[in-house]
């Protein structure tokens, strides 16, 4: 008998970011960590796995192209502890159930977005072993294949929460807010550079771990307070306070890599105009008493991701357009605000000189979408 399944998982977008592991190996962090899931219908990884006796070996496939399982390394561990579930969960208390956890298994995933690689992994597993299990518990084990990855279990705004544990048992994702709790948020992803970094988030963040000062005062004094002020910020839909927390976050995250030794340079020139940008359009809102239109946010790279309202993101898009020209046809318009195409509108009363107008190219693309759900099981002709 073959087993299979296929799963979809969703991106997410950190606000109060992850950086620094005080385990390496469970892959514990040095603080908990928030993020928003973003909608599968625009970013996902789509994974399929199948369970059959005649399989030899646990394989894995990529975009096309096969990956070596590395024995001990991050995928074998996602693959032994989600068979170790399903024979303690569902094996070991009915004898009748087929015995999938002592088959290998042949794991395919595609991902639409490069951040999205083996989020759907353990998802896909789940659904494939038939577990009885919380989105919290899979996290802990999506957890050791990649960090923010656990967040991806839920749908909405996400909690990783640290832990104390040493064995990493309380370190674990949890839902803050459902996608219907705030479903109106949006996100532009400003795409600057899909190259591949010069210091990788994995080894970039133990460095600065080992010789940031600043990341200490961080992790005791900044973070425990943004995190509980950003969720009460999502649980009462304030826009203005999560805006503020969020670029806060941000620019303390891209402070802490630039107190690292030697120092880490994740943004460009082009992802500091954009930053410019969203500061003068919330200048001008909160000065004519509107509030906070928009929260720029940056990850271990360039690319921006902007966060909105409902209700500011053409203006948003538009504004980012007019400095950043995007070829012909080129952005697809998933919600169908530009019949006419994009004219690069600027506010009224907009300071044009904050930062220069760039050439086609310099944001390679742009990338609509909102706040979105939790993995998603599909059927047989989707995997």
């Amino acid at each position: 008998m073959v087993y299979e399944a296929t799963a979809s998982a969703p991106v997410n977008i950190a606000c109060i970011k992850y950086w620094g592991k005080r385990d390496t190996k469970l892959i514990l962090p040095t603080n908990s960590s928030l993020s928003v899931t973003l909608d599968q219908d625009h970013l996902r990884s789509t994974t399929t796995s199948r369970a059959d006796p005649s399989f030899t070996t646990d394989r894995l496939w990529l975009n096309g192209k096969e990956e070596e399982i590395k024995a001990g390394g991050r995928t074998e561990t996602c693959i032994r502890e989600m068979k170790r579930l399903r024979k303690v969960e569902v094996e070991d208390k009915d004898p009748n159930a087929p015995k999938r956890s002592e088959y290998k298994v042949h794991i395919v995933s595609h991902n639409n977005f490069p951040t999205a690689a083996g989020l759907a992994l353990v998802s896909s597993l789940a659904f494939l072993y038939t577990l009885p299990v919380s989105p919290s518990t899979l996290s802990l084990i999506a957890r050791q294949g990649s960090g923010s990855a656990c967040r991806s279990l839920f749908g909405g705004y996400v909690a990783w929460q640290m832990g104390e544990k040493a064995d990493g048992s309380d370190s674990l994702a949890v839902e803050v807010a459902p996608q219907a709790h705030w479903p109106d948020l949006q996100a532009l992803i400003c795409v600057v550079s899909d190259d591949k970094k010069g210091t990788s988030s994995t080894s970039g963040m133990q460095r600065t771990v080992e010789t940031s000062p600043l990341l200490q005062h961080r992790i005791k004094h900044v973070v425990p307070e943004r995190m509980a002020k950003i969720s009460e910020a999502i649980l009462k839909k304030d826009f203005d306070s999560f805006a503020r927390i969020t670029m806060a976050d941000s620019n303390q995250f891209h402070a802490v890599a630039l107190d690292t030794e030697p120092p880490i340079f994740y943004m460009n020139d082009v992802s500091r105009s954009i930053i410019s940008l969203i500061v003068e359009l919330n200048r001008l809102s909160v000065a004519a008493g509107k509030g906070y239109k928009a929260a720029y946010t940056y990850d271990a790279g360039p690319n921006a991701v902007i966060y909105a309202p409902k209700e500011n993101i053409k203006e948003i898009i538009e504004l980012i357009a007019g400095y950043f020209p995007q070829a012909p046809g080129s952005f697809k318009d998933p919600f169908g605000l530009f019949a006419q195409g994009l004219q690069g509108k600027l506010p009224e009363g907009f300071n044009e000189n904050v930062a220069k107008r760039w050439e086609v190219g310099a944001v390679k693309g742009l990338i609509h979408t909102r706040v979105g759900d939790g993995p998603r099981k599909l059927g047989q002709e989707e995997g």
